[in-house]
């Protein structure tokens, strides 16, 4: 039977809930809570260890709480701390760091204060948009919060104020594509450059496709100056990309991070706030401390984010990447600019084998962290400094007490806000043996 109780909000934990405390001192976890607040909530589920719950009402607001501009706040799946201050979330996002690496990694770390995205809305320079049949035909929008539904939206706040009623153009574009033709798109893809170039990228299985009527319908949908179909097979969120067509324009995005141009194709990772990305660079090197003689592995190199500013402040770079779309980009961003570095191609674990020295070293893995054969390899190659960049707290925390059995300790840890509005949030973690 669910119960109503009054509840005292303290924290916010990393998933987006406000925390309060149970008469009983179980942990109740809030959708849509905010620290500060006192409400009234109906427990929806007791898990033992923790409970879940949801907002009745609002008794006694918090000072922190702040109403959410976007529409489609507490159903979308996206934002989940918009009615949450700015100054608040920052604080927040250097707890759960902090909280992370005590609990999980068992490390004693010195977390820096957050550092801002320089914008709070507008800062996305890349969305993902889902399909949802509806009774009008196919519209586009984002995985709702219940996780199994697509919520249509019309707009985006966290995208640039010009790009931000893509969603409609591009839905209404889908649709007219719909009633012509069979057009069995899976995702779209949404990029827009600091410069204003635009990029969609529709995802779609192999088979037929009207490409010419999709490239100009879309492209004059949002004026974009390139399309490109990504096909990919089995499923989606697997993203087993086989192979990607150009529909109309050069075929690829392109961004700058401050004196360097970066040209992304649509497979690609970029990082979705430019403006940030900018930030957490430069503490990556900030924290390397990079000599003109040394040795620096970058390893998941991708386009060459690290690779290119690296081979400006070191004597010599190896940047590891696996995926070839990015391997492309990379020899092309190197190119362009006019630099050098050695560039392995492979898994990291295997790749590393063939590495005989560092100096130091970057990586920037996926959510998963790091594996048992990359974590030996940089053991067994020892560079005095690891700057480690990551996006998810509870594997950098984990991988920190890994770490530590090679020597290494964070000497440190900077959050980086890359995701205002969000929970997720960036860190560059410094380790030397």
């Amino acid at each position: 039977m669910l119960t109503v109780t009054l509840l005292h909000i303290q924290d916010l934990a990393y998933g987006g809930a406000g925390v309060g405390r149970a008469e009983d001192g179980v942990a109740v976890f809030v959708d849509d809570a905010c620290p500060g607040d006192t409400v009234r909530v109906e427990v929806t589920a007791d898990h033992g260890r923790y409970r879940t719950a949801r907002v009745v009402d609002v008794i006694e607001p918090s000072p922190h709480r702040v109403k959410p501009p976007c529409p489609y706040f507490g159903e979308c799946g996206g934002c989940h701390w918009q009615h949450v201050d700015y100054g608040f979330q920052l604080l927040a996002k250097r707890t759960i760091v902090s909280e992370a690496f005590a609990r999980i990694g068992h490390a004693e770390a010195s977390v820096a204060p957050t550092i801002a995205s320089p914008s709070e809305y507008g800062y996305r320079n890349k969305i993902e948009l889902s399909v949802a049949d509806t009774p009008t035909g196919p519209a586009l929008g984002f995985t709702a919060r219940d996780r199994a539904t697509v919520l249509p939206v019309d707009r985006c706040l966290l995208l640039p104020r010009a790009a931000s009623r893509a969603p409609k153009a591009l839905s209404g574009a889908l649709r007219f594509l719909a009633g012509r033709a069979d057009v069995p798109v899976a995702r779209v893809g949404l990029r827009v450059a600091v410069d204003g170039q635009v990029e969609v990228d529709v995802w779609t299985a192999p088979g037929p496709f009207p490409r010419q009527l999709a490239a100009r319908v879309l492209a004059d949908a949002v004026g974009a100056t390139t399309v490109t179909r990504v096909l990919f097979k089995g499923p989606l969120k697997a993203r087993r990309v086989t192979s990607v067509e150009v529909l109309t324009g050069p075929g690829a995005w392109r961004e700058r991070l401050g004196s360097h141009r970066y040209l992304v194709s649509a497979p690609s990772f970029f990082q979705s706030n430019t403006a940030g990305a900018v930030a957490l660079r430069d503490e990556a090197l900030r924290t390397l401390e990079p000599r003109a003689g040394d040795v620096v592995l970058d390893l998941y190199a991708g386009v060459g984010t690290f690779t290119l500013p690296l081979v400006g402040s070191a004597g010599s770079v190896i940047a590891v990447e696996s995926s070839r779309f990015a391997l492309a980009d990379l020899r092309r961003n190197l190119a362009a600019a006019r630099l050098a570095a050695e560039i392995v191609p492979g898994d990291a674990g295997r790749a590393l084998q063939d590495v005989d020295s560092v100096d130091l070293a970057v990586v920037d893995p996926p959510r998963a962290g790091l594996d048992d054969r990359v974590l030996l390899e940089l053991g067994r190659l020892g560079p005095r400094c690891i700057a480690y960049v990551s996006c998810d707290p509870a594997t950098l925390a984990r991988d920190a007490g890994r770490l530590a059995e090679h020597g290494y300790r964070p000497t440190r840890v900077t959050p980086v806000d890359l995701f205002p509005q969000t929970y997720h949030v960036e860190t560059v973690a410094a380790f030397q043996r």
